[in-house]
Order: C-alpha cells, then sequence, then structure tokens
C-alpha cells in the first residue's frame, strides 16, 4: 500500500544554505546559526515565531541541545534525527508531517555536519557490532561494483562507460563552477577526470563526491499561510522514504545495477504527486551522486532514462544544465558536496531557488516540478528519499 501523501498541504516558505567546504574557523553551532539566519530572514520571521525544530546530524551531536544551543531557542521542542546519508531529508520529511497533522503552525528543519575536523573522510562513525554477514570494504569500493556489472548487463564496452562516468563528473563540475556556495567551484577536463588516480575499480578521484562542512535549514507552514511569509512559497508534492530488507548481499539475483529502495520511493513518490511520466513531466532533479556510477544507475531507476540506456543520455547532454532534464544543477554531492546530515536539504534549497527564478547563471527557464533525491547505505542494502515539490 503507497502512503497516502500531503500533496499540496504543506509550503516551504523560507530556506538557507551554508558554502560547502572545508570550515576549519567554525564548528557546528556556526553553521547552524548561519543556514538558520539565512532561512529566518527569507521568511521574514524570528525564532520565537516557529513552533518546533528538527535537526539532521550523523556525527556532530547526540541531541536536539545541539541545535537549541546554537540558536539559544526558548524551551522549544527540537527533535534530533539520522538516517545515515538521507538525514537532511528525513529532517524536512519530519518537520514537514508535524505540519500536516496540524501540530504546529510553522516550523524548521536543519541539518549540519563537520566533517573535516575529523581528519578522516567519507562516513566517520565506527560499525555496530553485527553477525559478521555484513560487508567490510569502503563505500568507494562498494559503489563501485556498480560500473562493470551495469556494463556486462547491457553490453557496454567498459573504456565506453569509463567515459560515460566520467561525463557525469564533467557536468557536475560545469554547474558547481557557477555556484558561488558550491565546495569545488571550479571546471575540471574530461581529459584530467578520466585519467585520475583511482581510487576502487573504475573510480577515479573525481568519481566520488567531496567530503565537506555545511549546513542548510527550511522553514514550512501550511499551505494556506503561506503568503504570510513570502510573495513565492514552493509546495511540497510528495514525500517518499523507504528502508530495504537489506538483502542485496544474499541475494543470488542481484545484480548491482539498480537499487530497487529507489525505484520502489520514486514510484510511491510519483503516485502522490500525480507524475504519470517522470521522463517529460520533472523539469530538474537533485540526486544523490555520492559516486558517479551512482548518478547514472538512478537515473534508470527513477525513470529518467529507459533500462540500459542512460549512459546514452548522459553522452547525448539530456542531463547537463542546459538540456532537456538538468540533473544537479547546482553540482551535485560531487561538486557542492557532501555533509552528511545537510546535503537532503541542500538538494532543496536549489529547488527553492530555481522554483523561485533565484539560480542566477545556472538558472533553468521555466521549471515546473523539481526532484530531489537522497539515499542512505549501500547497494543492497540502504534507505532511499524522493520528494518533488512546485510551486
Amino acid at each position: 500500500m503507497a502512503s497516502k501523501g500531503i500533496k499540496d498541504r504543506v509550503a516551504i516558505v523560507g530556506m538557507g544554505c551554508t558554502p560547502f567546504g572545508e570550515h576549519w574557523d567554525k564548528g557546528a553551532d556556526d553553521l547552524l546559526v548561519e543556514a538558520a539566519g539565512e532561512a529566518y530572514r527569507s521568511a521574514k520571521v524570528d525564532p520565537a515565531q516557529v513552533d518546533a525544530y528538527w535537526l539532521g546530524t550523523m556525527g556532530s551531536g547526540t541531541s536536539g541541545l545541539v541545535l537549541s544551543e546554537a540558536l539559544k531557542l526558548d524551551y522549544k521542542p527540537v527533535t534530533r534525527l539520522e538516517n545515515m546519508c538521507a538525514t537532511g531529508s528525513e529532517a524536512i520529511r519530519n518537520a514537514a508531517y508535524a505540519v500536516a497533522s496540524g501540530a504546529y503552525d510553522l516550523v524548521m528543519a536543519t541539518g549540519v555536519e563537520k566533517l573535516k575536523d575529523s581528519g578522516f573522510s567519507g562516513l566517520v562513525t565506527s560499525r555496530p557490532p553485527d553477525d559478521g554477514t555484513g560487508q567490510n570494504m569502503s563505500a568507494p569500493a562498494m559503489f563501485s561494483l556498480l560500473a562493470p556489472a551495469y556494463a556486462k548487463k547491457y553490453g557496454v564496452d567498459e573504456g565506453q562507460l569509463k567515459e560515460v562516468i566520467s561525463r557525469i563528473a564533467w557536468k557536475n563540475h560545469v554547474n558547481g563552477a557557477k555556484n558561488p556556495k558550491a565546495q569545488f567551484k571550479k571546471e575540471v577536463p574530461m581529459e584530467t577526470i578520466m585519467n585520475s588516480p583511482r581510487v576502487a575499480g573504475m573510480f577515479g578521484v573525481f568519481d566520488c563526491s567531496g567530503v565537506s562542512d555545511g549546513s542548510a535549514a527550511a522553514i514550512l507552514c501550511r499551505a494556506e499561510d503561506a503568503h504570510k511569509y513570502t510573495d513565492h512559497p514552493i509546495f511540497i508534492k510528495a514525500l517518499s522514504f523507504v528502508a530495504g530488507p537489506a538483502e542485496g548481499y544474499f541475494n543470488q539475483d542481484y545484480d548491482f545495477t539498480t537499487f530497487q529502495e529507489v525505484v520502489e520511493s520514486s514510484r510511491d513518490a510519483y503516485e502522490q504527486a500525480g507524475v504519470t511520466n517522470p521522463r517529460e513531466e520533472i523539469s530538474m532533479a537533485e540526486v544523490h551522486d555520492c559516486f558517479t556510477a551512482t548518478e547514472l544507475v538512478l537515473m534508470e531507476d527513477m525513470g529518467f532514462s529507459e533500462r540500459g540506456k542512460g549512459w546514452q543520455d548522459v553522452l547525448e547532454g539530456r542531463f547537463d544544465g542546459d538540456g532537456p532534464q538538468p540533473v544537479n544543477p547546482d553540482g551535485g554531492l560531487k561538486s557542492f558536496g557532501h555533509p552528511i546530515g545537510a546535503s537532503g536539504l541542500r538538494m532543496m534549497y536549489e529547488m527553492w531557488l530555481q522554483l523561485r527564478g533565484e539560480a542566477g547563471p545556472r538558472q533553468i527557464a521555466n521549471p515546473k516540478l523539481g526532484l530531489t533525491h537522497n539515499l542512505g547505505g549501500q547497494p543492497g542494502r540502504c534507505v532511499s528519499f524522493v520528494s518533488i515539490v512546485g510551486n
């Protein structure tokens, strides 16, 4: 049974986002203050007007006090949550449901992560004890299995596929170069990307998302109240979140060319929003390009490309910033960066800018519906979030 959804019942009326990158001079509290402050100003409200808060972080704090202390909140409910790399999306999903239920009038969802201070790259938390059957490979190694599996299943030469995933990185760096808040603001030549030092399998350095610090925030209210706060709200059409059975490691049929969790969350989101042809109806998307091959597989899982044809769409420029269906117009995880707790909200921040016509040199002409997708976990064992928003 699909979720019933809250189409057009909740609006986003303010957003803020810090630049992502290496913030050696700032703590998580500084980043939260910066993102929340921008969101307050955009909605023209002060902290006292917000009824409740949600904080998403994977490793930069263990309770709602992280946010209440930073913002000096006066005895407001603050819920701290985590759902791997989809943590930021979980914050906005829970905040939206609280408004839709009628429990609160005005709420804020926030996400933050400080990764650089740890001295490590990627996910820096220790693994809980298990029964020994889980994988023990790094994230790049796990996701690198997507590339040869895709090449074999669809008869694509591995040299050709290397060009495809390199073009995804190239495209996202082109987009990030137009974004003043991106971690990496430079275009990178295809030759440099294709010949970068290998990390795992077919992946080179430029096939991996940025490791960064950052924060983002959103203010939400009921749709009928939206114009109290802004002349240009955006409205939530769908929110879908699924957790898979984590059987990819044990299922002999799993072939590493799809994320069933993404297929299911996309199907549910399209049903909530009334989307029947995502390739034609979704104007733009921010997707979880933790690695370049991930973005390729997502294009097919979300119905933007036919099975086995996504690589051709990539080479033809369908998903470029000026293409028919731009994907990651802000640079994506690859170029904007990936502070885990903030990434899902950062994706929504780009939808906020695009749908309001405020994205500057990367502005998409006349967007109608925007999609965000956030993934947490690894192939065969993950959670997946899909939202659809519009004017």
